[in-house]
């Protein structure tokens, strides 16, 4: 059985619609805190167990009868959790139970020196399923463009991007990165260890963002450099949390280190297509 954990967020549901185009419903489970959030999923015919990367109990139940894995990595950090401890929870119960590979979603800024806090857990991470003794494979993934639209909605909306230097990011989208996923996920790519960068064919800026944003939304849309004392100082006046201005941060620093700029034809190879586009994906969601 192949199991996907996290299937009720963006990513996760995307690789169990994409698994079930390529095998039965029945040879797929998933894994996730709430089973009331994927009853459609059960509907199909898919497996839904609760598990909870901070109780192993419930991950041996979800994942019984597991021979790959999909763990998708925890964002626990933004809201001050641990997860490596979560990772290395999900790691010790894979193995006890005999799964045969783990597939880990990963980012091209995985460094034990990244600037990236998430960066630097998926570097921690890597070194524990390679010393795991488990076969395992870690997408590298590209920045995710909808975290574009994200943290810069509101700059989209008035025509003012702000924000500290940043740099190139080749922003790559989630259904690009399920697809992906997928196919190394049913044997028709073999990766061992950490894949290539799984990017999108270009690197952008938010100067470069704000310039075809304003050429999609036919208005002038500037880009402004603020300082990080300012950015800071603003997200802690909003009540954000400790974890999430640490990530904040540490994305402007690592984009300006060039961490994400980074371009590879790994996904186009995967995916046997070009990835789509970010003013494609911008025209489709501004």
């Amino acid at each position: 059985m192949l199991i996907v954990t996290g299937a009720s967020g963006k990513l996760g549901r995307k690789v169990v619609e994409n698994l079930l185009l390529h095998m039965p419903a029945r040879e797929i489970g998933v894994s996730v805190r709430d089973p009331n959030k994927v009853l459609e999923l059960e509907e199909s015919g898919v497996r839904v167990r609760q598990g909870d990367f901070s109780d192993a109990a419930s991950l041996r139940h979800a994942w019984a009868g597991a021979k790959r894995l999909l763990l998708i990595s925890s964002n626990a950090a933004a809201t001050g959790g641990n997860p490596l401890e979560q990772h290395a929870t999900a790691i010790s119960v894979a193995r006890d139970i005999g799964v045969e590979r783990i597939f880990y979603t990963s980012q091209i800024s995985s460094s034990a020196t990244s600037y990236f806090p998430p960066g630097r857990d998926h570097a921690a991470t890597e070194a524990m399923l390679a010393e795991s003794g488990i076969a395992w494979t870690a997408m590298r993934h590209g920045f995710y463009a909808a975290s574009a639209l994200m943290m810069n909605k509101r700059g989209f909306d008035a025509g003012k991007l702000e924000g500290p230097e940043d740099g190139k990011v080749a922003w790559a989208t989630h259904e690009d990165l399920a697809a992906a996923d997928t196919e190394l996920l049913v044997g028709h790519a073999v990766v061992d260890g950490p894949t290539a960068p799984l990017t999108g064919s270009e690197s952008l800026d938010l100067a470069d963002l704000a310039l075809i944003a304003g050429e999609i939304l036919g208005k002038p849309v500037s880009r402004t450099v603020v300082s990080e004392e300012q950015v800071e100082a603003n997200a802690r006046a909003a009540g954000v949390p400790e974890g999430a201005v640490a990530v904040m941060l540490g994305y402007y620093r690592a984009a300006r280190a060039g961490e994400f700029a980074a371009t590879d034809p790994a996904l186009s190879r995967i995916l046997g297509r070009a990835p789509e586009s970010m003013r494609t994906f911008l025209k489709t969601n501004l």
